[in-house]
């Protein structure tokens, strides 16, 4: 019970993170990507490739913090679902070019992210 409390708090506190990255970015950028969606993935890539390889090594730290960090608040925080509505609305408004470039960027960026996240854990 203590692993689904960890993860639903950490996953709270995700969620409330990106929801303020949005809100506060759309008031200041407007492109042609979905710039809050595209950032807080990266970040949440970064942050699951350092915290899988730095708990690698760390076996002090709890199940349930490990659990609330890398379930819930990088669960929390990412979002493959906007993305997929995201690049759905771009296909039915037939910007092809656009929907294809955000596709290829995020998984290419938040895979690099990830693998910078480990590199950075190994440093630790």
């Amino acid at each position: 019970m203590l692993n689904v409390l960890a993860i639903f708090l950490g996953g709270g506190i995700g969620a409330v993170l990106r929801y303020l990255v949005g809100f506060n970015l759309s008031k200041y950028f407007e492109i042609s990507l979905p710039i809050s969606t595209f950032l807080v993935n990266i970040i949440g890539s970064f942050v699951i490739g350092f915290l899988f390889f730095f708990f690698m090594e760390k076996t002090d730290i709890t199940p349930a913090l490990r659990l609330a960090l890398t379930v819930g608040f990088c669960g929390g925080l990412t979002t493959f679902s906007t993305f997929s509505l995201e690049v759905f609305g771009m296909l039915t408004n037939h910007q092809f070019v656009q929907a294809f470039s955000y596709i290829v960027l995020s998984i290419i960026v938040c895979v690099l992210m990830t693998m910078i996240g480990a590199y950075f854990a190994k440093l630790v």
